[in-house]
């Protein structure tokens, strides 16, 4: 998918991070700090890791900056309270930037931190991949916690299945 129109990829990405925001909803408070395994992302670090690649790293490449991301440790917010207000903060910010695109912007050629050349339409798709991979991730976390978690894309499995037996 290529990006032609601001308001399309911000509509769509919007989209994205609602689906996000609610599979952060039903993330238990105290296994915030849970990790499946030592030295991998807890939950924290997944969400501060979204919200600090969003706006340190995409936000500021596309205005020709260079990036500022530097981790996602607790230093950046550390209770359940502040990782939720950071990441909608971060995520404030960095629809500010993008909103203030043109539709010719998203043609621009940029380069990225591997030092390829991309336009911004096709550095934006790369930040919402990165989003849906890390709230791939993040699911996996609140399965194996037993969290059942919101259906991405509105129905579960079970509900596919179910529907699709009463067309057959």
């Amino acid at each position: 998918m290529e990006f032609t129109k601001v308001s399309s990829f911000i509509t769509y990405y919007e989209t994205v991070r609602d689906i996000t925001n609610k599979v952060i909803s039903v993330i238990p408070e105290d296994k915030m700090n849970w990790s499946y395994y030592p030295g991998k992302f807890s939950i924290a670090d997944l969400l501060r890791h979204i919200a600090a690649i969003e706006r340190n790293l995409f936000a500021e490449v596309i205005q020709g900056k260079p990036s500022r991301y530097a981790g996602c440790g607790s230093e950046l917010a550390d209770s359940y309270v502040e990782i939720v207000n950071y990441f909608q903060e971060m995520h404030e910010q960095s629809m500010r930037i993008f909103s203030s695109l043109t539709d010719a912007d998203l043609g621009r050629k940029i380069t990225t931190l591997n030092g390829r050349e991309v336009s911004i339409s096709n550095f934006l798709r790369a930040l919402v991949i990165h989003e849906t991979h890390h709230r791939g991730a993040l699911i996996i976390y609140l399965n194996l916690l037993g969290t059942s978690t919101p259906p991405v894309l509105g129905l579960t499995e079970e509900q596919v299945v179910q529907l699709s037996k009463s067309t057959l």
